[in-house]
């Protein structure tokens, strides 16, 4: 009866052309070797090989068996991977580290279409800062970090990006001179200032300072865009909000862009571990797969 030895010896024999050789790379003896060549020739009813003096030839019927031998050899290898991937993936664990406001917008969407796509996986989830988010890159304690404003090529996948904007009570008289299409930063900075941060240290402040601009007049100082957004309803002062971050309800808000624009991107940065798993390889491979489809 003809199993996988003998189908992997077969071959052996065709690439060596020689028993001794091919039994050694099969691990099998030479007089075990040539006794399985037999039962398999007799088998199949015909001769697969020819021998000559010095060497193995093979028969016009041998050549389209060991071609099928081949290709059954190579489909067996690739289950095998196949297989041995699934092994390693499932059970896997990925620990994801990002600031408030990506985890409610940016990461929803893909983390569910990747659940769904391999369901034996977990992905945690850690909230932090985006300091903290680079500590913990740092120390590797989590694969993969949610990165702000990453420098160009260290970013894994690019997941979006979103526009600074200036939140103002209805209420207030029009600021500055720019109209309708948008208020510079510039024409903020002398206004009385709800200052919030997202737990984040780019923000209202540091995108003033990185501009030449200085806070003149700062009422307050708040972690949550929502709470800021409710406080310059209040009519407490102004402030600067990704647009992502903008509550649902603006009744009361004049909500206007920023000119020249400013934008914040967010970029996944793997740490050594998460370049070294497989889930999280996995998890980065399906985002670049889906890359045109994702969007905040």
């Amino acid at each position: 009866m003809m199993n996988l030895l003998h189908w992997r010896l077969l071959v052996a024999v065709a690439d060596a052309s020689n028993i001794s050789r091919a039994a050694e790379t099969t691990g099998m003896t030479q007089s075990g070797a040539s006794q399985a060549i037999a039962q398999l020739e007799s088998s199949l009813g015909f001769a697969v090989f020819v021998r000559e003096r010095r060497h193995i030839g093979v028969t016009a019927l041998g050549e389209q068996v060991i071609e099928h031998a081949r290709i059954m050899l190579s489909q067996l290898s690739a289950i095998r991977v196949l297989a041995d991937e699934s092994r390693g993936l499932k059970g896997g664990r990925i620990r994801l580290a990002s600031f408030p406001s990506v985890t409610s917008t940016l990461l929803p969407g893909l983390l569910r279409n990747f659940r769904r796509l391999h369901p034996g996986m977990e992905v945690v989830v850690l909230e932090g800062t985006d300091q903290e988010v680079e500590e913990w890159l740092a120390a590797d304690t989590v694969e993969l970090g949610v990165v702000m404003n990453p420098a160009p090529g260290r970013a894994e996948v690019i997941l979006g990006q979103d526009a600074w904007v200036a939140v103002m009570p209805a209420s207030a008289p029009h600021i500055g001179q720019s109209g309708a299409n948008g208020i510079t930063l510039q024409e903020l900075a002398d206004q009385p200032f709800v200052l919030a941060t997202g737990g984040c240290v780019v923000n209202g402040k540091s995108l003033m300072e990185q501009s030449g601009f200085h806070l003149s007049d700062v009422r307050v100082k708040v972690r949550d865009w929502i709470s800021a957004c409710m406080l310059v309803r209040e009519g407490m002062g102004v402030a600067l909000v990704p647009e992502s971050a903008l509550p649902a309800e603006r009744r009361g808000l004049s909500v206007m862009p920023v000119i020249p624009p400013l934008h914040r991107e967010f970029g996944l940065v793997c740490s050594p571990s998460g370049k070294a798993s497989g889930a999280t390889q996995a998890l980065l491979n399906g985002l670049r797969k889906g890359q045109g489809n994702i969007s905040g």
